[in-house]
């Protein structure tokens, strides 16, 4: 196995100024497995196993669109009780979501459990969840290339120190800018970077910036990458996701010690594959993005780099 990957497995119901959608399919481990696996596949990288839970009423069209792209499903468990359910809504220019309710359902009490065959995979990427279950993602395997995290501005609020515990477990960590300057304490965007790189002694950490790009950490190396510019955003939820699943792919096709440009090439990929995210609500546009619709749009992305 080449990309592990354990987050939350979700039905949404989200609105926007685009208009609504009721109990869609979503979470971190279905937006970040099926970029993941996209990518993969295209790439000749290898199998992409997902860890997760779902409720009995999960649905089996949903199970066979995780399972997309040979993406390997044995590590999600139906439990007894209902699937997890978030419903939130975005405003104005959508750069966050409103929560309106959040049922964790079975999730409550999910315990990950890493199949003993993804036991060793090339990259471990622990998605969104609680610093406690992260931990014992990363007890269970041992990654031959990289481990990789997400987090989010919550477990800063509630977590904070087994949320730096288990950064300090991990060679990549993907957060936001606001989540930099609650961890570090400073409004200094670069400033509050190095403080956190210091305080959990990261190899690179990668900033998400919405609407503004990406700004990556790697040793002594910066990478600027605007977002990618797209007119048309129907919903926002997932692209975050999306991302870190792309990036977790391409370092599953690299070997060794991961270099500049290698990153950057990732950061690309995962800027445009997010771009294909927010152009529909749930998970359509990522599910119907073909290899090349994704060429021709990092092409032109490159054009405007260039």
């Amino acid at each position: 196995m080449d990309v592990l990957l354990v987050g939350s497995i979700a039905y949404d119901s989200v609105t926007s100024p685009a208009g609504k959608v009721e109990r869609a399919l979503g979470g971190s481990a279905t937006y970040g497995g099926l970029a993941s696996s996209f990518h993969a596949k295209r790439l000749g990288a290898g199998t992409v196993g997902l860890v997760g839970v779902v409720g009995k009423d999960f649905t089996e069209g949903d199970r066979a669109i995780l399972a997309s792209n040979g993406t390997d499903i044995s590590g999600i468990e139906t439990a007894e009780g209902e699937t997890f359910r978030w419903e939130g809504a975005y405003k104005g220019s959508m750069a966050e979501a409103e929560t309106h309710a959040t049922y964790l359902n079975v999730f409550e009490h999910f315990q990950p459990k890493v199949p003993t065959h993804a036991k060793t995979p090339k990259v471990t990427f622990c998605a969104n969840l609680h610093p406690a279950l992260q931990e014992s993602v990363l007890s269970q395997t041992q990654p031959t290339r990289l481990s990789m995290l997400d987090s989010m501005n919550l477990w800063i609020d509630i977590a904070r120190e087994p949320l730096l515990d288990v950064m300090q477990q991990v060679d990549l960590i993907i957060i936001n800018d606001g989540e930099v300057r609650m961890l570090a304490e400073d409004e200094n965007l670069i400033r509050a970077a190095a403080t956190v790189r210091a305080m959990t002694s990261v190899s690179t950490l990668v900033v998400k910036r919405g609407e503004h790009g990406v700004l990556a950490f790697h040793g002594d190396e910066i990478i600027a990458l605007p977002a990618y510019p797209t007119a048309d955003v129907q919903d926002p939820t997932g692209c975050g996701d999306t991302f870190a699943g792309t990036l977790a792919a391409y370092i599953a096709s690299g070997e060794g010690a991961l270099y500049r440009g290698e990153l950057r090439n990732a950061l690309i990929a995962a800027t445009v594959s997010a771009s294909f995210t927010l152009q529909s609500f749930g998970v359509e546009s990522l599910k119907s993005m073909t290899p090349d619709a994704f060429e021709e749009r990092v092409a032109r992305f490159e054009s405007i780099l260039s």
